[in-house]
């Protein structure tokens, strides 16, 4: 076990498949000085810039270029900045990379890491704080996922960096300095959730920052009599339906909590398969928090109008149990 924070692990998941692939590399802006959270720092020394490539500003050049190598043999991880500015090559993404296998017959393949920072970080205000993972989950070819521990973002990059289809990797922005033990030899398979506590009450479903909230809420339910049991999705497509469902058939009850705009999210999806096949098994209403349909201000103040909460989390599962918050 090291300890490692959460974009050390990352980092440290790059380099080591770098040198265990030489098919494996890095392009983006600025990436020679580390980008913009230190994602890639010291990695253009140890490689040379042609394995870790700095690029003009132009993210449809770069997704562009990327998905061309990725076609002939290599294995691009493809640094965005933030999930924003890839907005930029979206018709890339989706209408190109993520058909790629399908229109091709099977006889070509993308396999891409395209690293999207997603999240709400600090007064940065409405163009750099976004969190869109339900919009790619929404197309097929892409694999979609969120980690939100250390451990998850050393052990899921480097399953995803081996993926042969194209991974969309969503790493919040407000958690880079996170500290955790990180067990090298762990390793995962996408599409697989991670029960960060295990209880029978009430079942607490998230993933990227709002799941590590959701821990601290089944540590302050415990205090009260309330045993949460904490499902960390980890990957949103594909997403592990059957831990879901066993959990809720064991408490009865659900609450899906993300940062995300609600409207349209993957709460909505996660309640819905619940209500569909375990309906049978729930003694408390579903319950499902997510963003309002806001832009995100600048100001401090406003910017928390659309935070989901701890305290959210704990009433809405309190609630479920026809309790309400101490």
């Amino acid at each position: 076990m090291v300890k490692m924070t959460y974009v050390e692990a990352s980092r440290e998941a790059v380099r080591e498949m770098m040198h265990a692939d030489k098919t494996v590399w890095c392009v983006g802006e600025d990436l020679g000085r580390g980008s913009v959270f230190g994602q890639y720092l010291g990695l253009q020394e140890e490689f040379g810039p042609d394995r870790v490539a700095d690029t003009p500003i132009s993210e449809a050049a770069i997704m562009g270029s990327a998905f061309g190598a990725a076609m002939v043999g290599t294995r691009p991880i493809v640094e965005m900045r933030f999930s924003d500015f890839a907005l930029c090559a979206t018709d890339e993404l989706v209408n190109q990379i993520a058909k790629a296998r399908f229109m091709f017959g099977g006889q070509s393949r993308a396999p891409m890491v395209i690293r999207k920072p997603i999240g709400l970080w600090r007064s940065s205000a409405a163009q750099h704080s976004q969190s869109l993972e339900s919009w790619y989950v929404h197309i097929p070819g892409l694999v979609v996922v969120c980690p939100a521990t250390p451990q998850d973002n050393y052990s899921m990059m480097k399953a995803a960096i081996k993926c042969d289809d194209p991974v969309v990797y969503l790493e919040h922005k407000n958690i880079w300095q996170m500290e955790g033990e990180v067990d090298k030899s762990l390793e995962v398979t996408l599409g697989s959730a991670a029960i960060r506590r295990s209880g029978d009450d009430v079942t607490l479903v998230s993933w990227s920052d709002t799941a590590n909230k959701c821990t601290k809420v089944a540590d302050k339910l415990a205090a009260q009599g309330v045993s949460a049991e904490v499902i960390d999705l980890r990957s949103l497509w594909p997403w592990d339906k059957q831990a879901v469902l066993a959990s809720v058939r064991k408490t009865g009850r659900l609450v899906v909590a993300h940062e995300s705009v609600a409207v349209g999210g993957f709460g909505a999806e996660v309640v819905a398969t619940v209500a569909e096949q375990a309906g049978d098994a729930l003694r408390g209403p579903l319950r499902r928090l997510g963003a309002p349909r806001s832009l995100v201000a600048y100001a401090p103040n406003l910017e928390d109008q659309v935070r989901v909460t701890e305290d959210m989390i704990e009433q809405a599962a309190l609630e479920t149990l026809g309790k309400s918050a101490t």
